[in-house]
Formats: C-alpha cells, sequence, structure tokens
C-alpha cells in the first residue's frame, strides 16, 4: 500500500482542516449520564445546545510543572485564554482515550502514555460537556499548533493556583474547574494515604 494511502485511512482529523471543517465533524450528542443519544454535526450540536463528549489533558513534567497552552484568537472556543495542555471533542467513534491521544499530537506534537483521572457529567460541567480528564508526564518540550494555540509553557502548579486567585478571567472555564476538582481529588488521595 502506498504512503499516501495509508496516511488517508489514519483516524482523527486531516491535516489541512478548516474552522468550517470542524463545523461539520459528528459528534454524537449525549444524555445527563454520557449515554450517546443521536449523531450531529458539531456546529449542530452546539447551536442546539446538546451535550456531548470532550476531554482535556494535564501534561506535566519532571519538575511537577503544568503545560497550559493559550489558544489562539481564531479559534471557535476560548480564544485568547489559558486553557488545559491539549482538550477536544470525542469523533463519532472514537473512546475517550483515543481522543486525548490524538489531541496532544495534534495541538503539542506529543505522544505519552495517558492516565483517566476521572469524568464529569454534562449536569457537574460549566461547559454543559461530559468531559474526561487524562493526566501524563513528559520530559519533552512540546511544539504548540500554530492554527490553534497562540502559545504555550509548563507553569509551576502554586503560579497557576495564585492566577487563578488573582486573574480568573485569563483561563476558560472548564479549565479552572477541572483544575479544582483534579487538586481536590489529588488531596483527598494523599490524605487517604497517610
Amino acid at each position: 500500500m502506498n504512503k499516501k494511502k495509508k496516511d488517508s485511512q489514519k483516524k482523527g482529523r486531516k491535516k489541512k482542516e478548516t474552522p468550517e471543517s470542524r463545523k461539520r465533524e459528528l459528534l454524537e450528542a449525549v444524555d445527563e449520564n454520557c449515554n450517546p443519544i443521536t449523531i450531529l454535526n458539531r456546529e449542530e450540536i452546539h447551536n442546539k445546545g446538546y451535550f456531548h463528549k470532550t476531554v482535556h489533558i494535564f501534561l506535566f513534567n519532571k519538575n511537577r510543572e503544568i503545560y497550559l497552552q493559550k489558544k489562539s484568537q481564531i479559534v471557535e472556543e476560548n480564544p485568547g485564554l489559558w486553557t488545559s495542555s491539549a482538550s477536544g471533542h470525542v469523533l463519532v467513534g472514537e473512546s475517550f482515550l483515543i481522543t486525548a491521544q490524538r489531541e496532544l499530537k495534534e495541538e503539542l506534537s506529543i505522544k505519552v502514555k495517558l492516565e483517566e483521572v476521572f469524568k464529569i457529567n454534562p449536569t457537574e460541567s460549566p461547559t454543559r460537556e461530559c468531559i474526561a480528564l487524562f493526566v501524563g508526564y513528559t520530559n519533552k518540550i512540546p511544539k504548540p499548533n500554530p492554527l490553534e494555540i497562540e502559545e504555550g509553557r509548563f507553569f509551576l502548579v502554586e503560579e497557576v493556583d495564585k492566577l487563578i486567585q488573582t486573574s480568573p478571567e485569563i483561563f476558560s472555564p472548564s479549565f479552572k474547574f477541572l483544575w479544582k476538582k483534579y487538586w481536590s481529588l489529588v488531596t483527598q488521595t494523599e490524605l487517604k494515604g497517610k
């Protein structure tokens, strides 16, 4: 099989995607328990306010710093805001893990082992999404996709905490929600281990 044909058979988004092609991506609308109810394109799901599935990834380095990205001004959702290391919509036929791996590769050109930390039902989420949060660790320097990301860098955890307190408006609603929930869970786990 030639390389061109092989590339066209890979799952995930095509390299030449545009804002218009993203609107036509097929997603599953889900109920309040994240169970699929129908398939619609991304634009319809957003316009009609259906619950749908997304992933977020927190990528840490060996210094316990987290990589955050600042969304490009031209993206549809959260333009110019700092958010998770990577995130995205779960396409029809994809699992949460496959989507997380795809988004990490598309947005940061990185592949790492990911661990699912928790799932949030859309009724708990500030964005009406069924969200799966994954955590990964790397020693590599991410290479942000300029079509989606204005800038990105590693932050000390304490720096993120301080910025959320002093300048919450610079972060996406999903990130602030997931950050608080993640550290609450980590703290509870540490306390149980003592």
